[in-house]
C-alpha cells in the first residue's frame, strides 16, 4: 500500500488550502497569478542571482497561512494537526505589544525546522491565540462570557485529531487515510456558513475586530494566505494597476541597494464578505464581515541576535525622524538610515556576525601551501570559503501587527492603564504541550554545523569564529 510522508502531506495540504482559499477569496488567486508573473520576469532579468535565496520552484510553491484560535486547548489541537505535517512551533510573538490598536493575541508559527524539509516544502502557519485574561481588553464579565463561549465549541473533529496523531507517530499515512486527513484538515479551515450571532459578534468587535473574528463565531478559518514574490515593490505596483486596493505600505525593511534581510510583507485590503447573521429575535439576515485578506511576502537573509538588535535600533531611528517630520516619506527616510548604518554586502554582514550563512570550501582557490586562518571573516576575504545566505523563515511582530491593523475596521478598545497579563514562550509551550523553539538557535545550529564541516575539511583544530 502506498503512503504519504509528512512532507508530502504538508505539500498537499498547502496546495489544497490555497485552492480552497482562492475559491472563497478570488482576489487571492489574482495575487498568486501576479506573484508568478513577477517571479518569472525577475528570473529572466536577473538569472541565477534571483534564486540566491531559494530555487524558483520553491519560491513559486511557497505559502504561509494564518489562523486564529481562542484557547490553549484549541492551540494544542492545532499543534497536533500541524505536527502531522512535520511542522513545529517556532518563535513567540506578542502582538498586544507590537500593535498600536487593540490586537489581543499572542502568536507562534508552525513550520518545518530541518533544512532538507524546508527545501522540500517550507509551508508555515502563523497561529494566534486570543488572550481573554488580559484586563486591558476584557473586563471580568466579558471574559467570563467569552471563555464560556469558547469552551462550548469544537473546532476540530476527533477523527481529524486521531489521524493527525497517527501521522505524527508513524511519520506517514497510508494513501486512503492520508486522503481522509487532508479532506478533514482543509474543511476545518473553510469559512463556515453557520449564521453569526450578530449581537455577540458586535460586542466583541467593540473591543477588537480580531477578538470578534476569533471568539464571535463557532469555527475557525484561514485568515489569509501568502505567496512569496521576488520583487514585492513591483508586485505592489501591478496589483494596484489591476484595481486591487492594497494597504498603504510595505511592512518591514525598506527597498534599498544592499542585501535583502528578514521579511517584507504587504497585502490587499480585507474584503467585505457576505455572512448570514442571526438577530436577537432569532431571525437570520444577510450581513457582511471584513476580516480576510491576501498577503504577499519577500524573504531575505536571517539576521543574528546582533543583527536583529541593529534592525530594531534602525527602526527606532526611522520613528524618531518621522516624529520630527511627519509629512516626510517613511520609505525614503528608512532607505537613508539603512544605507548609513547597515552593511551593504553579504560579505560584510557575515564578517561582522550580523547575519546567518552556511559556509562551504571554495573549490577554485589554489592550494598554495598557506595555513588557513581560524576566523570566518578572513576565510571569506582570502577566498577559502564562500557563504550562502540562510533564508529568514520566520516573522516580525511589528510587521504582523501592521498588517493586522491595516485590515481592521476600527481601532477597538484598549485600557492601557491596566496591567497586562504576562505571556511568554514558556507559557505558550505549556499551552501547546510542546516546546516553542527559538528561531535564533535553529539558524545558529545550521550555521555552526557548516562551520564545523569546513574546519574538518581544512584540518583546523580550533573552533571557527
Amino acid at each position: 500500500m502506498s503512503t504519504l510522508s509528512q512532507w508530502q502531506l504538508r505539500a498537499a495540504f498547502a496546495v489544497r488550502l490555497s485552492e480552497m482559499y482562492g475559491q472563497e477569496v478570488p482576489a487571492y488567486t489574482t495575487l498568486v497569478d501576479v506573484s508568478r508573473e513577477v517571479n518569472e520576469d525577475v528570473l529572466r532579468a536577473r538569472g541565477t542571482d534571483a534564486t540566491r535565496l531559494g530555487s524558483i520552484s520553491r519560491v513559486t510553491a511557497e505559502r504561509h497561512g494564518a489562523i486564529r484560535v481562542g484557547t490553549p486547548r484549541e492551540l494544542g489541537q492545532v499543534a497536533r494537526i500541524f505536527g502531522a505535517l512535520g511542522m513545529h512551533p517556532v518563535g513567540f510573538y506578542d502582538l498586544r505589544e507590537a500593535a498600536a490598536s487593540a490586537v489581543p493575541v499572542v502568536s507562534t508559527a508552525f513550520r518545518p525546522v530541518d533544512g532538507e524539509e524546508l527545501a522540500r516544502n517550507p509551508f508555515r502557519v502563523f497561529t494566534s491565540m486570543l488572550t481573554p485574561a488580559d484586563p486591558r481588553f476584557f473586563d471580568a464579565e466579558l471574559r467570563s462570557r467569552l471563555e464560556a463561549f469558547l469552551a462550548d465549541r469544537e473546532l476540530f473533529p476527533p477523527e481529524l485529531l486521531a489521524l493527525a496523531d497517527r501521522a505524527t507517530a508513524e511519520r506517514e499515512l497510508p494513501q486512503e487515510e492520508a486522503e481522509r486527513f487532508l479532506h478533514l484538515a482543509v474543511r476545518a479551515f473553510e469559512l463556515s456558513a453557520e449564521p453569526v450571532d450578530k449581537s455577540w459578534y458586535e460586542t466583541l468587535e467593540r473591543v477588537s475586530a480580531v477578538a470578534a473574528d476569533i471568539g464571535g463565531v463557532r469555527s475557525t478559518h484561514i485568515n489569509h494566505l501568502t505567496p512569496r514574490v521576488l520583487d514585492i515593490d513591483e508586485l505592489y505596483r501591478r496589483m494596484t494597476d489591476r484595481g486591487i486596493e492594497m494597504i498603504d505600505t510595505i511592512q518591514g525593511p525598506p527597498a534599498w541597494e544592499g542585501p535583502d534581510v528578514l521579511l517584507r510583507q504587504t497585502s490587499f485590503r480585507a474584503l467585505a464578505e457576505p455572512r448570514a447573521m442571526r438577530t436577537p429575535d432569532g431571525g437570520v439576515i444577510s450581513g457582511a464581515l471584513r476580516v480576510r485578506f491576501g498577503e504577499v511576502e519577500a524573504r531575505g537573509i536571517a539576521l543574528t541576535r546582533e543583527g536583529r538588535a541593529l534592525y530594531d535600533e534602525l527602526l527606532g531611528h526611522v520613528d524618531e525622524r518621522m516624529s520630527r517630520n511627519p509629512s516626510a516619506s517613511r520609505s525614503e527616510i528608512a532607505r537613508a538610515v539603512w544605507e548609513r548604518h547597515l552593511p551593504g554586502s553579504e560579505q560584510e554582514l557575515a564578517a561582522k556576525g550580523l547575519a546567518y550563512f552556511t559556509y562551504h570550501l571554495h573549490p577554485d582557490r589554489p592550494r598554495d601551501g598557506t595555513r588557513p586562518p581560524a576566523n570566518v571573516g578572513e576565510l571569506l576575504r582570502q577566498g577559502w570559503v564562500r557563504a550562502e545566505p540562510i533564508v529568514y523563515e520566520d516573522f516580525l511582530p511589528r510587521s504582523a501587527a501592521g498588517i493586522f491593523q491595516s485590515n481592521l475596521s476600527g481601532e477597538g478598545t484598549r485600557h492601557s492603564d491596566q496591567q497586562g497579563t504576562a505571556y511568554d514562550a514558556d507559557r505558550l509551550s505549556g499551552a501547546i504541550g510542546r516546546d516553542v523553539l527559538d528561531p535564533f538557535a535553529l539558524y545558529a545550529r545550521q550555521q555552526n554545523d557548516s562551520l564545523a564541516h569546513v574546519a574538518r575539511e581544512l584540518g583546523l583544530t580550533d573552533t571557527l569564529s
